[in-house]
């Protein structure tokens, strides 16, 4: 595959395939004709609690600035501002209303991003230990069937709910209910996410299907398309 770094907007460059940051790929996405695979906004908050481990609600912004107590707060695609807890909504940083996630507080002992294609996990990577950097790669690891065994009964009953192409977090509670040990963190774009440690020939091939020609998606995966109407993927 040719590959080029892209400074500005694409020129007969159709059919293409997408890696980067959602600003650029605003800018970018229509004149490559590609089509944007990403979770929906609410995906975690709609899980069953055996895989969160935790309470998870969709919210806006507004909304979490009146909370009065610690809180795990995320906007859930752009980084528009820093996930983290805050000990109160006076807290969070200002900006315009947007939907965030707010989600009970809770300490990962280790936490995997395990890239997954039609439901299947392709390949992963520990990326954090007890919030700290720490990659290894999955294949081998010790918690590598735990992980495997966890993804695999998430996607049989909720894998619907994502595109076929897709990074999914997942990590290790420190304290949890009976039978939440390993629990959902997050989905993410796979053209947006590091693959830390993960096989990079198989991590690829996740992304190309997240990011690929708009001639090319699933009828399963229009719903999942970011800012493209059905108009658009008529030809």
């Amino acid at each position: 595959m040719d590959v080029e770094v892209l400074g500005g907007a694409p020129t007969g460059r159709r059919g293409a395939h997408y890696y980067g940051g959602p600003a650029f790929a605003a800018r970018v996405a229509d004149g490559l004709e590609v089509a944007l695979l990403e979770p929906s906004d609410d995906w975690p908050a709609t899980l069953p609690y055996e895989y969160t481990g935790r309470h998870i609600a969709i919210s806006t912004l507004g909304e979490a600035r009146r909370l009065s107590r610690p809180a795990f707060v995320k906007p859930p695609r752009e980084k528009t501002f820093p996930a983290a807890v805050y000990a109160t909504g006076a807290d969070l940083p200002p900006g315009p209303d947007a939907p965030v996630l707010i989600s009970d507080v809770v300490t990962w002992a280790a936490e995997f991003r395990l890239y997954v294609l039609d439901g299947e996990v392709r390949t992963g990577s520990q990326y954090m230990t007890f919030g700290r950097l720490d990659a290894e790669p999955l294949e081998g690891h010790r918690h590598e069937p735990a992980v495997r065994e966890f993804a695999a009964s998430l996607l049989t009953t909720c894998g619907e709910g994502l595109p076929s192409a897709v990074v999914l977090d997942v990590g290790l509670l420190t304290t949890s209910a009976p039978g939440a040990e390993w629990a959902v963190v997050e989905a993410n774009m796979a053209w947006f996410s590091n693959c830390y440690a993960a096989d990079p020939d198989r991590a690829l091939d996740v992304v190309l299907r997240s990011a690929g020609p708009r001639t090319g998606l699933a009828e399963r995966d229009r719903r999942f398309c970011r800012n493209i109407e059905d108009a658009d993927l008529a030809g």
